[in-house]
């Protein structure tokens, strides 16, 4: 519910009373994972909970929800017998719950904190959503965290493609570099622009294990500083752009300095054969992300096992 905040308070704030149904249940394969949403508001969708093959059926339960304000709790699968009759095409189960929510409800302050990119909590009970009672049953515990970090340093045009990429996949995106000239809000919407000598901003910024740290542009006079800098950080994940020449030198200045660099991703990115800035910024991400869950960046159809982590 709560990754899909903008989107609801959008139509809250119109005057517009909807029905968010959620995943509290998943049992076998699914598509969507467990705490997603989808909402309803009589005309129009917002989010999907499997992927297309329940959704007709939950909106039908969602029109229920708006006529009679009465919150549901309902099943979707192929191995429940008692589960509605409609069947996930990817074989598992789900179980959904189905509460109204109402422009004055106190759960919408909940939801402007969560599109702010502030952390918030929602409880899910068999009344609707939680708004304090200590004594509601809780059925789930919808929660999120501010988004994660992500320093991107050098105001280029791999950069440029970056930000907007990690901004959709949900990343705060700071751009750091020293030329004013080039670290403007038109190349960079929507990223927060740091104009200041790297090495500097990277030691006095809050950075946590859930930040990301991408050093893509190539400046002698602080390119050692910054690496060493980020290395000493709890940063989740430190990538550097460059040729494997370049990142020889830097590898060897690193060692000079007594830097331990085997956490080092350099040359930054899978090899996917990218050379644009937009292919190069869906290659720099997909190594992040399978960083970030632990896995191997294997074709899926050569692994085994789970598809979603565990």
């Amino acid at each position: 519910m709560l990754e899909i905040a903008q989107r609801l308070t959008d139509r809250l704030e119109a005057g517009i009373p909807l029905v968010v149904a959620t995943a509290i249940a998943v049992d076998g394969r699914m598509p969507r994972t467990l705490g997603t949403s989808m909402s309803w508001d009589g005309t129009a969708a917002i989010g999907s909970i499997a992927g297309g093959c329940i959704e007709g059926a939950i909106v039908e339960v969602a029109d229920r929800v708006l006529d009679d304000s009465r919150t549901r709790v309902i099943s979707f699968g192929v191995s429940d017998a008692d589960a509605l009759s409609v069947g996930l095409a990817c074989g598992g189960n789900v179980t959904l719950h189905l509460a109204l929510v109402r422009p004055g409800d106190p759960v919408v302050a909940t939801l402007r904190d969560a599109a702010a990119g502030s952390a918030a909590q929602v409880a899910l009970t068999r009344d609707g959503f939680d708004a304090g009672s200590a004594t509601a049953e809780v059925l789930y515990l919808d929660a999120i965290e501010p988004p994660a970090r992500m320093i991107v340093v050098g105001a280029m045009e791999f950069s440029v493609a970056l930000s907007a990429a990690a901004q959709a996949m949900g990343f705060a995106v700071t751009i750091v570099d020293p030329r004013e000239l080039f670290t403007t809000a038109e190349r960079f919407p929507g990223a927060e622009l740091v104009v200041e000598w790297p090495p500097e901003y990277l030691a006095r910024t809050p950075i946590d294990a859930r930040t990301v740290i991408c050093h893509l542009g190539h400046d002698d006079r602080y390119d050692d500083d910054l690496l060493a800098v980020a290395l000493a950080t709890p940063a989740g994940y430190v990538g550097a752009m460059g040729s494997r020449t370049t990142t020889a030198k830097r590898r060897v200045a690193l060692d000079e300095r007594g830097v331990d660099h085997a956490r080092l991703h350099a040359p930054i990115g899978l090899d996917l054969g990218a050379t644009t800035p937009e292919e190069t910024a869906v290659a720099i991400l997909a190594e992040i992300l399978a960083v970030r869950s632990g896995r191997v960046a294997d074709p899926l159809r050569v692994t085994d096992g789970s598809i979603r982590p565990e």
